[in-house]
This record gives C-alpha cells, structure tokens and sequence, in this order.
C-alpha cells in the first residue's frame, strides 16, 4: 500500500491551490493511493506529533511525502527520520530566523481560526532542523521569484538532491500542476497512458 502524505504550509490548510491540485491529481491517475492532507495544529511540536501519528496508523505501507514551504521543512525532518522520498515545493530552509515576525496572534485565512504563535515555536522549529540529509530521497523545487522565502537557502541546503530551479514565479508555485507528472516519476509510480 502507497500512502502520499501532503503537508500544507505555514498559515495554510488542505484546501490551499497546490494540496487540492495534488489530491485531483493523484485521485484521477493514481486512484490506488491514499491521500492524507490533515489541517495542521499551530505548534511545531504537536503538528509533528500529528503528522507521525497518521504515519503510524499504517506503519507497514510505503509513506511518501510532500511539503510546501513550513511543510517542506517539516516533511524534511520526517523524511530522514523514516528514511522515505520526498517532495519540496519553495521550502522552509530555516523557519525559526523569520518566526520572530509572525509573533503573537494569526489568523488562518482558510479557516479564520485565530491562534498564537509564540517563542517556544521558535524553539521547537530550531530543534527539528536537520543538518544531514539523505541526498537521494528529494526532489526539491524552487522558483526564483519566491517573495517569502529566500530560495538560494533550498538551494543551498539541497545542492546535492534532485533540485529544479525555475525562473520566476513566487512563493505560490506558479504552473504548479504541470510539476505533477515529475512528481509521481521522482516516486516511481507507473506513468498512466491517456
């Protein structure tokens, strides 16, 4: 059994544009995979705990991940803990240097659920960084024109993955479902005829 795991970004939710673009995907050319794209809690530590406890529902079958920005630093901390593939679109390199502007009350725009973000995240984001990765398990995509996150940092920081650099663009991931097809070949899955 393939699971995909899908993890939204900071002030994000399942139903931002590339989570919904990625489950029609996968529904229509991979119907045999699950799909898990849960509305993550604010804390780092307790979305970790979310994220490793559907993971362990189903400890035998394949786990492959998917992150945006936050989520790509988060699925990055669970990809080497489990040692499985994963996919990072404009990721987090290091959250916990720009959380200091986001301190205090947020609004999730998607759910207009109000929350706090406080210092002891930025701690708890400082201790999920992982300084050594697994070179073969990341495709990790960028786009130059990201206006939230500094992209050389994922450049940087992956140089040795499977990296994809696109001029342009933001923080969004402009044209993000022509990436899709790219996405099920980096985690094998057979290619559907049309």
């Amino acid at each position: 059994m393939i699971n995909i795991l899908y993890i939204h970004g900071f002030n994000s939710s399942p139903l931002s544009m590339k989570a919904e673009l990625t489950r029609k995907f996968f529904a229509k050319n991979h119907p045999e995979i699950n799909f898990h794209c849960p509305q993550l809690v604010s804390s780092p530590n307790a979305a970790i705990k979310q994220l490793e406890d559907i993971i362990a529902l189903e400890p035998n079958a394949t786990w492959l991940l998917m992150g945006s920005s936050l989520g790509g630093y988060f699925s990055t901390y669970l990809a080497e803990k489990y040692q499985t593939k994963a996919v990072l679109i404009n990721p987090a390199v290091k959250p916990f240097e720009l959380m200091n502007d986001y301190l205090g009350e947020q609004v999730n725009p998607y759910t207009q659920k109000r929350y706090q973000v406080k210092e002891l995240h930025i701690a708890e984001l400082k201790a999920l960084e992982q300084e050594n990765i697994s070179k073969n398990n990341y495709l990790v995509m960028v786009q130059t024109g990201d206006e939230v996150l500094d992209y050389q940092q994922a450049v940087e920081k992956y140089r040795h993955c499977q990296l994809a650099v696109e001029q342009g663009g933001d923080h969004s991931f402009i044209n993000y479902e022509n990436t899709l097809p790219n996405i099920a070949l980096f985690f094998n899955l057979p290619l559907i005829s049309a």
